[in-house]
């Protein structure tokens, strides 16, 4: 059984899924999935668009769906009794089936770790009762499982095998109807709805300006979860044209100057094809209120954090406007020195996180538990 809550979740446990059935193809697994493990065959038990939140207050409003799935899984778990029970991240949720699946006999592996460095640094001891074995995938987080006794590997970022583009820049662009000879920037809003409706309109407001004072052109990624008609929505009413790439998300981020990226895992695949970011992050005013009380990290963008310095700007809560988007994003366009500073810190990020082969590892780690 796999559990995963959002859509970078859904990516990696693809992968994982995918390595799992090269080792056995017989296996039987169910669970939580999104667009990436429908394709690899698993049973559906809940999709996991009807489950993505996003902080204290936006999760509030989504209590029913999570209820409605913790009791179908928690019936799956009983009922099913699987081997071995794999969660990816999510951990408010997902440390609850942990707790439910230790009860029963059932081994749990944890791949992808919740934030417990940034805080609740508690939560470690939870993990040691209810959790068999941790698959991390930085490198900082092993000394913080092993000071409570728990197993833990750290196998790499999964990243590392996907950040690749396989087409040049002039062909990426001119497919979207883009001029290869003009400045260029991705915007990747985030991956909830409630993301992109706080990040896209000061985002295109920004854009609209850089296209007149730079003659600046526009791309946006979409993600899985959120539904295009959404984003439609609120391009029908900017000033500047974008189109929408879907499912080419590297290629994109290679043909590109400049990104801005949500908050997420959208920053560490813009730092591994060493692309200079503005990184961009609101909540909800009760949302922000509760993570200053709680969250202990200087920085919100993971590049930033491996780095241990601000490498690439960020912009939080009141700060994101369209007025320090443009002012952030012409200091990386027009300073060739600053651009080239960045790079080089994003190649020493790379370097951190391992070296490819994340889901292989991981697989390996499952069929030993499963023995």
């Amino acid at each position: 059984m796999i559990v995963v809550g959002e859509a970078s979740g859904d990516l990696h446990g693809a992968h994982l899924v995918k390595a799992l059935y090269r080792r056995d193809p017989t296996l039987e697994i169910f669970g939580v999935a999104g667009d990436g493990l429908k394709r690899e065959g698993i049973k559906v038990i809940f999709d996991v668009d009807r489950l993505t939140g996003m902080g204290f207050a936006e999760l509030a409003g989504n209590l029913k769906t999570i209820w409605q799935a913790y009791r179908l899984l928690r019936k799956a778990l009983r009922e099913e009794r699987p081997n071995l029970l794999i969660l990816v991240d999510f951990p408010e949720f997902n440390l609850r089936l942990a707790r439910l699946a230790k009860k029963s006999g059932i081994p749990v592996l944890y791949y992808i770790s919740p934030q417990v460095w940034a805080w609740r640094k508690r939560r470690t001891q939870k993990i040691a009762r209810w959790v068999d074995r941790m698959a991390v995938v930085f490198p900082f987080e092993v000394p913080l499982y092993q000071n409570e006794g728990v197993a833990v590997s750290f196998v790499g970022h999964p990243l590392l095998d996907l950040a690749h583009s396989s087409e040049p820049r002039e062909r990426t662009l001119t497919q979207y109807g883009l001029d290869p000879s003009r400045q260029t920037i991705a915007i990747l809003p985030g991956s909830r709805s409630r993301e992109v409706a706080y990040h896209l309109p000061p985002m295109l407001e920004a854009a609209d300006r850089l296209e007149r004072q730079l003659e600046a052109q526009f791309i946006l990624v979409r993600a899985t979860t959120v539904e295009r008609g959404i984003l439609d929505g609120i391009l029908e009413k900017a000033a500047v044209k974008v189109p929408i790439a879907e499912g080419n998300t590297y290629n994109v981020l290679h043909a590109c100057d400049l990104v801005w990226a949500a908050s997420g895992t959208a920053t560490l695949e813009t730092a591994l094809m060493l692309r200079p970011m503005v990184i961009v992050y609101r909540l909800s005013w009760l949302t922000y209120a509760l993570a200053r009380l709680l969250v202990r990290v200087s920085h919100i963008g993971m590049v930033n954090i491996i780095a241990g310095e601000s490498v690439v700007p960020e912009l939080i809560q009141s700060d994101v406007t369209a007025d320090k988007i443009v002012a952030e994003s012409r200091a990386i366009l027009q300073d060739p020195e600053l651009r080239k500073r960045i790079v080089s810190k994003l190649s020493q990020v790379r370097e951190k996180l391992g070296s490819p082969g994340a889901s292989e590892r991981v697989a390996e780690i499952a069929f030993s538990m499963i023995s």
